[in-house]
């Protein structure tokens, strides 16, 4: 394993800081790491920095924060590093002048399957559209987003109830370590890329969730509404209207059942639970937030909440 490859990582959120971690803990040499620039935040617009910002300020790695990834300035800091590899993990897309510069090019790790769930979303749409498992794919990039040659892939599998915040920690440290195994074999020349035209797959993909996507729509079927409720958990969160005011679901229990109810319709016994009607049964609410009120369980909303 060649340890001495020069490698410059780029990525911003938590989701990232594993990935780099595993790099780091493994004895790679990080030449550059290369994150969001700080941005205010909070009531003091105070400047926050990314997770990765923080994780490599810790490590006393070299830090990279350009505004616009085409300026010439950060272009040429970028040469200077004199990469072997570049590694993109959650950053924003790149110019091809970035992706095409290291001779080993430039390695993303996705949060899916490819070819399918190409997207921002990945990790959210593959449960909204209900399926049972999923993976992360490390894949070199080429112009089009997310269609570069698969490197490597792992499958993770998706419990019924499971959601999208859970997947995303489980996925984090799957994909941390299959970015190690692929850095390891490429190094060694062991890798053989494959071009994802050669996978046949009905494509699905993973756009990016705007609020009409999170709007509960009651007409449809118990699984559907339980796997867009579990698909937006924690953020941006699944809701409907209760009173006039949005009402974010973060879990629920589907209960299969006949009935002649109007779908969206409450029911409640006041104290234990809270369910609507839907098409084929209904959906139990049990982690909830009312717009302006805190994130609560049920039992806990029931006894402050008065009904009209």
């Amino acid at each position: 394993m060649d340890k001495n490859l020069r490698i410059v990582f780029m990525g911003t959120p938590e989701f990232a800081v594993a990935s780099l971690n595993a790099l780091v803990e493994s004895g790679y040499n990080i030449v550059g790491v290369v994150t969001a620039p700080d941005k205010p935040a909070g009531r003091g617009m105070k400047m926050n920095e990314s997770a990765v910002k923080k994780y490599a300020v810790e490590k006393g790695l070299k830090i990279l924060q350009p505004e616009k990834l085409k300026n010439p300035a950060f272009i040429d800091e970028l040469k200077s590093l004199n990469a072997d590899i570049q590694v993109v993990v959650a950053f924003r897309m790149l110019p091809e002048i970035v992706w095409n510069m290291p001779p080993l090019g430039t390695i993303n790790v996705h949060g899916s399957l490819l070819p399918q769930y190409r997207g921002a979303a990945p990790i959210n749409w593959a449960i909204i559209n209900g399926e049972k498992e999923t993976g992360v794919t490390t894949f070199k990039l080429q112009h089009e987003i997310d269609t570069g040659n698969i490197l490597l892939q792992a499958v993770i599998p998706i419990g019924e109830d499971e959601t999208a915040g859970e997947l995303h920690d489980k996925m984090k440290e799957v994909g941390a370590e299959l970015l190690v195994k692929t850095i390891q074999q490429l190094g060694e020349g062991k890798l053989k890329e494959m071009p994802q035209q050669n996978i046949a797959v009905e494509i699905k993909h993973a756009p990016k969730i705007f609020t009409e996507t999170c709007k509960i729509d009651w007409n449809k079927s118990t699984d559907e509404i339980h796997n867009l409720v579990r698909g937006l958990s924690p953020f941006p969160g699944a809701f409907t209207l209760l009173n006039e005011k949005a009402f974010k679901i973060y879990q629920s229990k589907k209960e299969m059942a006949m009935h002649n109810f109007e779908n969206g319709s409450l029911h409640t016994d006041h104290k234990t639970y809270l369910k609507f009607a839907c098409s084929n049964g209904f959906i139990h609410v049990t982690d909830i937030q009312l717009e302006g009120k805190k994130r609560m369980f049920t039992e806990e909303f029931l006894r402050g909440y008065r009904f009209n």
